[in-house]
């Protein structure tokens, strides 16, 4: 695979106006199809296989007209101190609104009067109007929310406090001012690790053109593929993150072999050929990620896995042909002044280096002696110290992460409700006042669904009152048929407490298999049990595959297991430190967490699939570069000591970035956004910082040789893909300009041909 890529890089260096022109033209033509394509709708959302989903299903089946997954409001009323809402003037102002309401637009399918509806609390304070809509939420246009809000402010203005709740005021939480952000101090980093401005832009430029045809393409597809306008966000996300992530070990491998006195086409050939090989095994595992997403089995989750996994393979394909085809346009300003004298000097001292090195191994000296006529990097220094003392880095690492881990024992899931939103929030007064009024639970009502005739429904109601948990059952509302009935429970408890879950199993446990429970609490719960349920599935997946792939690229079976753990081990420690923030409310106030609760479901899955690449694009990077010196006949310290002389600060520059981006969400007022933001941020730090930086070189030193090992018959079936670039000196002889590329070799494994070749 190297010699292959090597040649790409090659190939796309000479013929860079052609290939920059490709891209242009598919930047273009993507960009053109997004701007003709229809607007994208909200595709419905459904979670297969759940009572939720099945009582759904039924209601439109025998209650056609009640449009059971529309979108819904609660204008929410409260009278002033002395007044009541049962007084004339302000039933007249109700009266109005509602009036307002059913004529503001053509998708309501109805307006409540609290009146009629004994939507009236006991002492007359607080009295609401329900709004159905005849879609779903995301499909609600601006006009109908406009409406619904002006509606609100005009009674608002009568003197009365006027609150919206519901999900009709749900949309899409804006994102683009945390993605700013994370682009700008992206830049920074950037600048500040390569020491050139040129050199800091490749990187982001590339990463926006991948995002803008991953994202462009998406938009062009979604009406066809029924993507819904949510698809791209994980795609955007991820895209940018890994977009940047694979320039920058481009950029970074190509600086380094200019520093050692190759000519640039030369450099980007081999930068592509040996960093290029870990991109694209970095990319494979994130595809594999992505696509795994599938295995959840909610249409919503598996085609964002596919769309955001696209542009990960776009952006895999940007950094092996766009980023040589820019570097033969930047020329020298890809590197700064110094290094660029630095580099002319190097160039000439190639050959007395050469002699020095042959002098060196002649007296039998091995590994990196001559580096220490160098002052020692960052990189350097912490390595040699994690050497020496390994088993203490070792059990601090792993104590530490340990002990943030124990409070993921606790972890309690759900879908985040209208409580959890800034009291600044119409939703969040809406919520309150509603909960002063009526109890918490009416936030969150639950729908019963009877398929039987009334005896059947009149039992039913029976068995509900029986349970524990209920403040109130309505009478059986039956359809028109009068085979099918509906049956509204309101649960003591806010719908995202464990005793409104509790209440949810009872009516189950409790009612036979032709009543169903849902609504949106009850959908909320199934769908925290479907995620649960399919957490250790899609970890065997991503891990088990993840770690064949591991194990072709580093040849070992000891280096992918120690991978897959510490990837285990990072991100239960990131969901401690959630559950520590965001369910027991520690540091609340730091992270403008208002109301505690539940973890978002989608959480622990979110994270594997997000974090896994991540933190594989970190191994894949870091590991390559110690086993290319370890087969080059560097000793397993030698190895370790230059893979993080090389890699440490690339991979650092990368952490920086992505923790930068991610912890942009953190200020978002939406407590789903900000819980995102705030996990992903976490687990990169501890993935980053102390599993790849600390834990692994401490188990690669204590393992020694043991660490490479693999049984010869797995040797022989295993397919032998070149990621440390033993061939490229063959293909250098063959058809390069660079005098140090030109040493033969038969890319076999023998050890004194393998130190004859360039120590990386």
């Amino acid at each position: 695979m190297a010699t292959f890529l090597y040649k790409l890089g090659r190939s796309a260096f000479r013929r860079r106006r052609l290939v920059a022109l490709l891209w242009v033209a598919l930047l273009a033509l993507a960009g053109v199809g997004a701007a003709t394509a229809p607007t994208a709708t909200s595709s419905s959302f459904s979670i297969p296989g759940t009572e939720a989903q099945r009582a759904f299903d039924l209601l439109e089946q025998r209650f056609p007209e009640a449009s059971a997954d529309g979108a819904t409001a609660r204008v929410v009323f409260k009278a002033p101190a002395g007044q009541s809402m049962q007084d004339p003037a302000n039933k007249a102002k109700v009266a109005t609104t509602v009036a307002a309401l059913k004529s503001g637009s053509d998708q309501i399918a109805r307006v409540t009067d609290p009146y009629t509806a004994q939507a009236v609390s006991r002492d007359g304070s607080t009295a609401y109007v329900s709004v159905a809509y005849k879609v779903n939420a995301m499909e609600l246009t601006d006009a109908t929310r406009d409406a619904l809000k002006e509606t609100g402010e005009a009674a608002q203005g009568q003197g009365l406090t006027v609150e919206i709740g519901g999900d009709a005021l749900q949309t899409m939480p804006e994102t683009g001012a945390g993605e700013v952000v994370g682009v700008v101090i992206a830049g920074i980093v950037l600048v500040i690790t390569f020491g050139s401005l040129v050199a800091a832009g490749l990187p982001l430029l590339t990463a926006i053109i991948g995002v803008g045809i991953g994202v462009s393409t998406i938009t062009a597809l979604a009406s066809v593929l029924d993507l819904g306008s949510t698809t791209s966000t994980l795609a955007m996300m991820i895209g940018l993150a890994v977009g940047i992530d694979y320039a920058l070990f481009i950029v970074s491998r190509y600086r380094a072999e200019l520093a050692e006195g190759r000519t640039k086409e030369e450099a980007a050939g081999r930068a592509t050929g040996t960093a290029g090989s870990a991109v694209v095994f970095a990319g494979l595992t994130v595809v594999i990620a992505l696509v795994g997403l599938a295995v959840v089995n909610i249409p919503m989750l598996t085609k964002m896995g596919f769309a955001a996994a696209g542009t990960v393979v776009i952006a895999v394909l940007i950094a092996l042909t766009l980023i040589p085809a820019l570097l033969g346009f930047a020329g020298d300003k890809v590197v700064g002044r110094k290094d660029r004298k630095r580099n002319a000097a190097a160039a000439q001292d190639t050959a007395a280096a050469q002699d020095t090195a042959d002098l060196a191994k002649s007296k039998g000296d091995k590994g990196d002696k001559d580096d220490k006529s160098e002052k020692p990097n960052a990189g350097t220094r912490w390595a040699r110290f994690v050497i020496r003392r390994p088993l203490m880095v070792l059990l601090v690492g792993v104590l530490g992460l340990g002990a943030i881990a124990l409070p993921a024992a606790s972890l309690e899931m759900g879908l985040p409700d209208d409580g959890v939103k800034p009291v600044s929030a119409t939703e969040r007064r809406a919520y309150d006042l509603l909960s002063d009024g009526f109890g918490p639970g009416f936030n969150g009502p639950l729908l019963v669904v009877v398929d039987g005739d009334k005896a059947a429904a009149d039992k039913t109601v029976s068995s509900i009152k029986s349970v524990e948990g209920w403040a109130a059952v309505t009478p059986p509302t039956p359809n028109k048929a009068g085979d099918a009935a509906m049956i509204t429970v309101i649960p003591k408890d806010r719908p995202s407490s464990v005793e409104t879950e509790r209440l949810v199993h009872d009516i189950r446990d409790a009612t036979g298999d032709d009543v169903l429970v849902t609504g949106a609490t009850a959908m909320n719960i199934d769908f925290s049990q479907k995620m649960n349920d399919a957490l250790l599935p899609y970890l065997a997946l991503v891990v088990g595959l993840a770690f064949l792939l591991l194990m072709v690229v580093f040849r070992s079976v000891l280096v992918p297991l120690k991978a897959a753990l510490g990837f285990l081990l990072s991100v239960v420690a990131a969901l401690g430190a959630v559950v520590a923030v965001f369910q027991w409310g520690w540091l609340g106030g730091l992270f403008g967490v208002e109301q505690t609760g539940p973890i978002m479901s989608m959480m622990p899955i979110f994270m594997v699939g997000v974090v896994f690449g991540l933190a594989m694009d970190y191994e894949v990077f870091l590991v390559t570069r110690m086993r290319e010196a370890y087969v080059h006949g560097a000793r397993p310290g030698e190895a370790i000591v230059t893979g993080f002389r090389h890699g440490a600060r690339v991979v650092t520059a990368a952490a920086v970035i992505m923790i930068a981006v991610f912890s942009g969400f953190i200020g978002s007022s939406e407590q789903m956004v900000k819980m995102i933001g705030f996990g992903l941020a976490v687990a990169v730090l501890f993935d980053a910082f102390v599993v790849r930086m600390a834990i692994v070189p401490a188990v690669l030193a204590l393992l020694g040789h043991k660490a490479w090992w693999l049984p010869k018959w797995l040797g022989r079936v295993l397919p032998n893909v070149d990621v440390e670039g033993e061939g490229l000196a063959a293909a250098a002889q063959d058809g390069s300009d660079a005098g140090r590329g030109g040493r033969g070799n038969d890319g076999g494994t023998d050890p004194d041909k393998d130190r004859e070749l360039v120590s990386v």
